[in-house]
């Protein structure tokens, strides 16, 4: 089965020869060695590149293994550049490697050799990096399969696809599974065999019993606003457990760097600053979500939320949450004040879209709840409801338009 990711591979065609490192990064088995080692590879050699000057190196092949010293790695490299054209390296999980910054910078030195790498570790991208290669990579992030890439892989129509997505996930090896208990044993397994034992691992962490804890209330309240604090007061009350929240905001730090989570802030429109107190968390797989807490707690609702914000980071966007403060009167005459909350606000350059998700709007009541933070925005950027029900797009006499959830996650121009 071909899943074709024309999306990621044209950023890989597009950076060739641009002079940086194309760094493929995103969460284990989401398809970042499919895309270098097979799609990319293939419009190579269709392009007319010739097989021997494509260097391919898997350094999680125990064939490799002793690639995976630096000096070794690199004279290897150099000894398959056997004359002056050009040369495609293809490094997969290089992080594998220690001190691999030198190997790359060493290629990059080299005026034949056009580099790419896949990474599992947001570290690569960030401080465990010396200064010098900082500027030098171009990332292309891989998310797992769109439900779109879902249904050209599956041959299903997204009405029919849609409870097995929001079940099992995006990852592809999930469309050869023929059955949920093989699709439920794999997500298991890999989050606790991978996932997991990676991150603990790697992170040398001594409290796993603690650390899967964690891993389990993230998953259960995605969507929610929370912090270190808010976690380990959940820790006391409910695990009987005291964990600091320190060490709470460095676990959560190792499950982004793994590409397991992503943190949303918290924006205040009016104010336009960010606020620092609480944020939301959101899984990348929402199965591997569903496989943390054994494949319990599926609301809907929540799903969808978590899925619209994988859909905007898939495209690009930097995706913030939206706070208003509303004042109002009560019933005894006191001024009152309630945080009214815009579920996304989506940010590429100068352009801005805020967004609420919602399962359904079955009257006018719960229409004015869905509106009632889009309408208190001021400025001129578009405002969307996406709902689950099936409709015609349509916009309000406020300007707010409401899609339907398939319409908004199959058509990748949906947000211009």
């Amino acid at each position: 089965m071909v899943i074709q990711r024309d999306f990621y591979l044209n950023q890989l065609i597009s950076g060739k020869g641009n002079g940086l490192v194309k760094i493929v990064s995103g969460l284990r088995r989401c398809g970042k060695s499919y895309l270098l080692f097979r799609l990319f590879y293939s419009h190579l050699i269709s392009s007319g590149v010739q097989e021997d000057h494509i260097v391919r190196i898997a350094l999680d092949d125990i064939e490799n293994a002793s690639l995976r010293e630096p000096l070794a790695l690199f004279r290897e490299i150099k000894s398959r550049m056997t004359d002056r054209g050009d040369y495609y390296i293809l490094l997969d999980e290089i992080q594998l490697v220690p001190q691999f910054e030198e190997v790359l910078n060493s290629l990059l030195r080299m005026e034949n050799a056009d580099v790419y790498v896949t990474d599992s570790n947001s570290r690569f991208l960030s401080s465990d990096i010396v200064t010098e290669f900082r500027g030098r990579g171009d990332e292309v992030r891989v998310y797992p399969l769109s439900l779109r890439e879902y249904c050209l892989g599956s041959g299903q129509v997204p009405r029919e696809a849609w409870r097995d997505y929001y079940t099992y996930g995006g990852l592809p090896q999930i469309l050869s599974l023929d059955n949920p208990k093989k699709k439920t044993d794999y997500l298991t397994n890999l989050f606790e065999s991978v996932y997991l034992v990676d991150i603990i691992e790697r992170r040398k962490v001594k409290n796993t019993a603690e650390f899967r804890e964690l891993a389990g209330i993230a998953a259960s309240c995605i969507g929610s606003p929370t912090n270190p604090n808010k976690i380990s007061n959940t820790f006391s009350s409910q695990k009987k457990i005291s964990i600091n929240p320190a060490t709470i905001e460095h676990y959560l730090g190792y499950m982004e760097d793994a590409f397991l989570l992503e943190k949303a802030v918290r924006y205040d429109i009016k104010g336009r600053k960010y606020i620092g107190s609480l944020s939301k968390y959101y899984f990348t797989d929402t199965g591997i979500r569903n496989a943390c807490l054994g494949m319990r707690q599926q609301e809907e609702t929540h799903l969808m939320e978590n899925i619209i914000y994988n859909e905007l980071r898939r495209r690009g966007w930097k995706v913030d949450v939206g706070t208003l403060e509303r004042r109002s009167v009560d019933k005894e005459g006191k001024w009152t004040r309630k945080q009214l909350e815009v579920d996304f606000i989506a940010n590429d350059g100068g352009k801005r879209y805020y967004i609420q998700s919602a399962l359904s709007i079955p009257d006018d009541e719960k229409r004015r709840q869905e509106t009632a933070s889009l309408r208190r925005i001021e400025d001129s950027f578009q405002k969307i409801i996406v709902v689950r029900d099936d409709i015609t797009p349509w916009c309000d006499d406020n300007g707010i338009l409401t899609v339907g959830l398939f319409d908004f996650l199959m058509d990748k121009d949906s947000l211009a």
